[in-house]
């Protein structure tokens, strides 16, 4: 056989493998929902919008969240009964290769929101009916330290360098701040009326808190800790929760769980330049990682709504379980 045979051999063979190679598809981006009242978590490709697997839990999960990695899902699970802590109170890991729960970790009474830090050791959990917040290494395992913050803790949001960890509280009205390099309650400030959930600015500089009841997101100087700002949404009256800031940190997406909508913020002028209506009280909410598309979770709808954020228009809506709280985009 000669080399010139060999040669024209071989580059077929090249040319034939880019080809299976391009022929093959993407792998799909996955999002995952909690669904409160079904006890599941649903997992959903977002390009063909459908749910693709269900995974049971057992306990009544809320916030979720994937590791850094993108090889684990975190969902926090409460059992049914409120200032009791009990073994079904954990942060079950879910493996996204296999989907099945491979362990919990205990994390204080009814835990419901929580942060992982950038570098995937540590998880911070609010544990609403102690007024604690507990520090979790996921290395371990264990518990490393539980700090006091406010009353009735919720919302957690962990700075992109690892640094600050915000809690807010609904009922003191304040969000605390933790120092993670110290593990303790470094300050504590004040924001509007119940606060739920917090977002830092992909640059750190900024935070933004949503407040339930007053109607207003706050605007926080992340690096003094404090308020700067406060915008109203939905003239007061739509009931704020999830938030989101855009990778570029030009814009901020709040889902108005009273109002069937998300507001949408300038970031730069603080104001409101767009209304999008989803569907029935959006509490969670979560962007795809190049900020193209938007989900919410709409909890009296069981239903997630994809939307456009070049035309703020929903594009699609995915059934998912009953009473969906929390969505989380994969990697």
């Amino acid at each position: 056989m000669s080399g010139r045979s060999t040669t024209r051999r071989a580059g077929t063979a090249l040319a034939a493998g880019a080809l299976l190679a391009l022929a093959r598809p993407a792998p799909a981006q996955l999002l995952y929902v909690s669904n409160e009242a079904a006890r599941t978590v649903s997992v959903v490709d977002a390009a063909a919008r459908r749910v693709v697997a269900t995974i049971p839990v057992g306990v009544r999960p809320r916030g979720i969240q994937l590791s850094p990695d993108g090889r684990r899902v975190y969902v926090a699970l409460s059992d049914e009964h409120p200032r009791v802590q009990s073994g079904r109170d954990a942060v079950a890991v879910i493996d996204a290769a296999t989907r099945r729960v491979v362990a919990r970790y205990a994390a204080g009474t009814d835990p419901e929101q929580f942060g992982v830090t950038p570098d995937g050791t540590r998880l911070y959990a609010s544990n609403e009916d102690a007024g604690t917040a507990s520090v979790t290494s996921l290395r371990t395992g264990r518990t490393m330290a539980t700090l006091v913050v406010g009353i009735e803790p919720e919302g957690v949001a962990v700075s992109p360098d690892g640094r600050w960890v915000y809690v807010t509280a609904e009922t003191s009205n304040t969000v605390s701040v933790i120092d993670t390099r110290r593990e303790k309650v470094a300050a504590s400030f004040l924001v509007d009326v119940r606060p739920r959930a917090a977002a830092f600015a992909p640059d750190g500089s900024r935070a933004y808190v949503t407040n339930e009841i007053s109607g207003t997101l706050s605007v926080i100087d992340a690096r003094r800790h404090e308020v700067t700002g406060s915008v109203e949404l939905e003239r007061g009256e739509g009931k704020p929760v999830g938030v989101v800031v855009s990778p570029d940190g030009a814009r901020v997406y709040v889902a108005n769980g009273g109002a069937g909508a998300v507001s949408v913020v300038d970031a730069r002028t603080l104001r409101v330049v767009g209304r999008v209506p989803v569907g029935r009280r959006p509490w969670g909410i979560a962007l795809s990682r190049d900020g193209r598309w938007l989900y919410t979770v709409n909890g009296l709808s069981n239903s997630v709504s994809v939307v456009d954020t070049r035309t703020l228009r929903v594009v699609a809506t995915i059934p998912v379980g009953a009473r969906p709280w929390g969505i989380a985009v994969g990697r």
